[in-house]
């Protein structure tokens, strides 16, 4: 069967069952015990098929309230997806040394796909890795040094606009949540809440802070500035500390 005839429940079941990969593009399930959704072909045990939604994308999933499952990675693409992660099959990156530790960045030939923090270069080289695990990485041209040094001018004064070329990777709401968060300007802090809101979406509270964890470009899309309701911090990819400082320095810009 075709994943284009998926259209009918049992249909998606049966896929499901059997852990179908062909129909991994054509729809996703939610299981209601656990709150997640994943692909046809995720390697976890079937749930009661009373427990189980079916849904026509990770945008429709999210909005029913079900978060991505961490072992298949709905939201994420994968080879059958799209060319290895990476237009050309190679990302260029570079690790430097800032004041919150280490920051790599890494392009495409579109725009920089990658601003990771964190303590340690191997490490940080292995999370890209584990982002486009079809691409071969390469070592810096003179572009994207200068697009490194930028990335580490805007963590010291985030009043900056560096105005960098993006290749951003993701669903239709993760990006459209990302376009608001490049909205928000420095100084400034939002809530969850009110980026559903503005999103036209408002009951998709937990998507926008699925999107903003899943977000792969530190400080250039600014989902540092992202509170929780009461103002009080909430997790951050990169560590609550990071996050802190990086709000301390832009309200005291």
């Amino acid at each position: 069967m075709s994943a284009r005839s998926l259209t009918r429940d049992e249909d998606r079941w049966a896929a499901v069952i059997r852990r179908d990969p062909d129909a991994d593009r054509a729809f996703y399930y939610g299981v209601r015990t656990t709150g997640v959704y994943c692909r046809p072909s995720c390697a976890a045990r079937p749930a009661r098929r009373e427990n189980v939604s079916f849904h026509e994308s990770c945008e429709a999933a999210e909005r029913a309230g079900f978060r991505p499952c961490k072992r298949c990675r709905p939201n994420e693409r994968t080879g059958a997806d799209s060319n290895a992660g990476a237009p050309g099959g190679s990302v260029r990156f570079a690790v430097s040394r800032c004041s919150l530790g280490r920051v790599l960045v890494a392009a495409t030939h579109k725009g920089v796909c990658a601003i990771l923090l964190g303590n340690d270069a191997k490490a940080l080289e292995r999370d890209l890795q584990r982002r486009f695990p079809g691409a071969k990485l390469l070592a810096a041209d003179a572009q994207l040094k200068d697009w490194t040094a930028r990335v580490a001018e805007l963590i010291e004064a985030p009043e900056l606009d560096l105005a960098l070329p993006l290749d951003v990777r993701g669903t239709e709401f993760q990006r459209r949540v990302w376009q608001a968060l490049r909205g928000i300007p420095p100084g400034v802090t939002v809530s969850y809440k009110e980026i559903a809101v503005r999103l036209g979406a408002p009951e998709a509270i937990r998507a926008v802070a699925q999107a903003c964890a899943a977000n792969a470009v530190a400080v250039a899309i600014p989902c540092h500035r992202v509170v929780r309701s009461d103002g009080s911090l909430s997790g951050y990819r990169w560590g609550v500390d990071r996050k802190r400082a990086l709000l301390a320095r832009e309200a005291a810009a």
